[in-house]
């Protein structure tokens, strides 16, 4: 399935599939969007982060013609998104927390309910459940299966027929570790195969890992932009490191010619076990930007 994509889409320029110009939205007398200005572009994961009433969803049913924006400019796939056709929801996929499933069915017959909805040959359920790990549970019925489970099928179809644009609204909340880090390993293949992905979470840690693109959103405005490593050098004002020696001993150390000195004769005589930079991450900074923690 993610091949098909690739050999589908390769040869393409990269194209600008989502750009959001000076967005603003407005609930009576409330600003839940304010000036907001984002692109994605084929091939690229675009995180929306922030922490639960930030804006996020609100921006994707911006984005998917499902609310209109009361200021700013908004395209997908090159339609004004207050003009979706039926022609562009055919090329893209949509993930929230209010996705649901046929629980008495199978999960093959969910999977081929949404085929025949969407055109899709039947011939590609089998391949696409061996990319998401649910072919074993093939014949087993929805309702039986765990959540991550659920998600990883929720995920299933909302790319079975090949969109370009994926949107993804908090997809491994409450999953275990390893359920997490196996739609990590999906998502990364969807995108080196040329898909867009729109994925809003509170998750920096997730965030840090997959998105190319980081944009953090607090009270509807957004208060920094660029890539996760960007973002936390930008932050690094106190430039230490962290060391573990191989006698067991722990040292921090600022970034003086006195201590470089003796980093350097440490690494020489070979006495290191660890060596890592103290730069924030991108929760620590989000913090910073706004005084609010993660919830």
């Amino acid at each position: 399935m993610i091949a098909a994509i690739k050999g589908k889409r390769g040869k393409r320029k990269v194209e600008e599939l989502l750009v959001l110009k000076h967005i603003s939205k407005t609930f009576k007398q409330k600003e839940a969007l304010k000036d907001i200005t984002i692109q994605i572009k084929a091939g690229e994961i675009l995180g929306f982060l922030g922490p639960s009433g930030s804006g996020k969803t609100t921006t994707i049913k911006i984005v998917t013609g499902q609310l209109q924006q009361t200021k700013g400019e908004a395209t997908i796939l090159g339609t004004d998104t207050r003009k979706i056709t039926e022609k562009i929801y055919e090329q893209i996929g949509i993930v929230t927390d209010t996705s649901g499933v046929y629980e008495e069915f199978s999960v093959y017959d969910n999977l081929l309910v949404f085929a025949k909805v969407l055109n899709v040959s039947p011939k590609v359920i089998d391949q696409l459940l061996t990319t998401v790990g649910l072919i074993e549970q093939k014949k087993q019925l929805v309702s039986k299966l765990s959540k991550g489970q659920k998600q990883r099928l929720i995920l299933a179809r909302a790319v079975m027929h090949q969109p370009k644009l994926l949107f993804l609204d908090e997809p491994t909340s409450g999953l275990d570790p390893t359920t997490a880090a196996e739609i990590h390993k999906l998502l990364v293949s969807l995108k080196e195969a040329g898909m867009g992905i729109f994925l809003t979470t509170h998750n920096m840690e997730e965030a840090t890992k997959l998105c190319d693109q980081v944009a953090l959103l607090n009270e509807g405005y957004i208060v920094e932009f660029g890539t996760p490593e960007e973002i936390c050098l930008r932050y690094n004002k106190q430039k230490e490191f962290r060391i573990l020696l191989k006698n067991q001993e722990r040292h921090i150390l600022k970034e003086t010619t006195e201590n470089l000195e003796q980093l350097s004769q440490w690494i020489v005589s070979e006495q290191i076990e660890s060596l890592h930079s103290c730069e924030p991450t991108l929760e620590t900074v989000f913090m910073t930007v706004t005084g609010r923690e993660l919830v």
